[in-house]
């Protein structure tokens, strides 16, 4: 772990605008339930988070989605490797990530939970990286922070599985 971590964003920074966040998400939902589904493993971090501000009767469930291996490039290969323990049969649901960039991952996903006949499925994601994005079709409703194409971890990101656990967002820096 000989990583040089540039902080990109604090964790005050971070604090805020989940917070900012939450709050939308609960005035946009007003008066309905919520269905929120992490995405593990990075997004669990976030969904905590942001499900403590939201004032709003929730739900939650789990899944597992990976297109990643062991280094920092998508495989473009998707997998489920945990799929959620509840039906979604007329649920308004959103799905937390923690970052969104090629949205391969997510583009499957959605077709996936379309299938399972939700009321609505929105996107919120802690991290937004739009100028990697190859699926036009995958739409984000809540963005925290929009983030410049370069190796993000804290905060649930991790690379090959170290740094989840660092209370702000970093970059990693060539050496």
């Amino acid at each position: 772990m000989d990583d040089k971590i540039r902080i990109l964003l604090s964790e005050e920074e971070v604090a805020a605008r989940v917070k900012e966040i939450a709050e939308e998400i609960s005035r946009d939902y007003d008066g309905k339930p919520l269905h929120l589904i992490c995405i593990l493993k990075g997004g669990v971090f976030f969904t905590c988070e942001l499900a403590k501000r939201i004032n709003l009767p929730l739900t939650l469930d789990f899944m597992s989605v990976s297109s990643y291996g062991a280094g920092t490039v998508s495989s473009g290969i998707v997998k489920i490797t945990k799929d959620l323990d509840e039906p979604i049969e007329g649920k308004d649901v959103l799905i937390v990530e923690d970052i969104i960039d090629s949205g391969n991952t997510l583009a499957y996903l959605i077709e996936v939970l379309k299938q399972r006949n939700p009321n609505s499925i929105e996107l919120c994601t802690l991290l937004d990286k739009p100028e990697r994005r190859v699926k036009d079709q995958v739409k984000v409703k809540y963005t925290c922070f929009t983030v410049p194409d370069q190796f993000i971890v804290g905060y649930g990101l991790d690379y090959d599985q170290i740094y989840r656990n660092l209370p702000y967002i970093g970059v990693i820096e060539q050496q």
